[in-house]
């Protein structure tokens, strides 16, 4: 009988133990953030990875250590076209208002409507498309161009940036302004030997400003004489119409600038 047993023992086979194991309570883990899929970096690309999820609008910040750095509420959208957000809306200084902001001894005005007829208010409203680097502009000498003031006499180089090595040798354009298209600023010095614009104050409304560069030459006639903040870089913003800014030094009021605009000719 013992020996039946086991022999009927041996013949029965053995089978794998099952088991079942399940996850942990879903009540512990966090809810999903979006419900949106998310696109990994170097995946595949489908239709989806084209498609706005930061929920709002993001800036691209002025350049590092520009006049417009240091101003309050500058930047550009960096997707205007998806944004929703008007453009000038992440600046301080946005059009349509029909105000104006006065600094210094110079007013900055905003305008109602571009077919306004005060000739500051026709400047169109900052933040516009009208922007030009200077990649591939730069001469042999390396200036960008060059900036003639017939009623001061004087012709001068301009150069790339604003530094105090290009100002000892001619006049240096604004960095974070257009070079071409839409504002382009310019500085100089008012007094010593590279005293190049220690006579712009001295202007008067439809004085020529000429400006020339590979891309061509622009006649521009003054429209504004005055002086403000050395903090106050609104009029440095971008604009839609052509425009040529410079600013200098107050002689002796350490806390003001001078600055002339003028409007190219059509």
């Amino acid at each position: 009988m013992l020996i039946l047993t086991l022999i009927t023992a041996a013949a029965i086979p053995v089978l794998a133990v099952d088991y079942e194991i399940s996850g942990a309570d879903p009540g512990l883990f966090g809810k999903a953030t979006s419900v949106e899929p998310a696109t990994v970096v170097g995946g595949p690309i489908d239709d989806s990875s084209n498609v706005n999820r930061s929920k709002d609008s993001a800036f691209v910040p002025p350049p590092f250590g520009s006049p417009a750095s240091n101003t309050p509420g500058t930047g550009n959208l960096l997707t205007p076209n998806i944004s929703g957000i008007p453009a000038g809306s992440g600046n301080t200084h946005i059009a349509g208002t029909g105000t104006a902001n006065t600094t210094g001894n110079g007013t900055v005005y905003y305008p109602s409507s571009p077919a306004a007829s005060d000739a500051v208010s026709q400047i169109d409203a900052p933040y516009s498309n009208k922007f030009t680097l200077p990649d591939g502009l730069l001469y042999s000498d390396g200036s960008l161009g060059t900036l003639s003031i017939p009623r001061l006499g004087i012709s001068i180089k301009v150069y790339e940036d604003e530094s105090l090595e290009n100002l000892a040798k001619g006049i240096g354009h604004f960095k974070s302004t257009s070079c071409w298209e839409g504002n382009v600023g310019f500085a100089a010095h008012n007094r010593g030997l590279a005293n190049y614009f220690g006579q712009i104050h001295t202007l008067k409304t439809g004085d020529k400003i000429i400006y020339t560069t590979k891309l061509g030459t622009r006649t521009y006639e003054v429209y504004f004489v005055g002086q403000i903040s050395e903090t106050d870089f609104s009029r440095l913003g971008r604009t839609n119409a052509n425009i040529a800014t410079l600013v200098t030094c107050v002689r002796d009021i350490r806390d003001q600038r001078w600055c002339v605009q003028a409007r190219e000719i059509i």
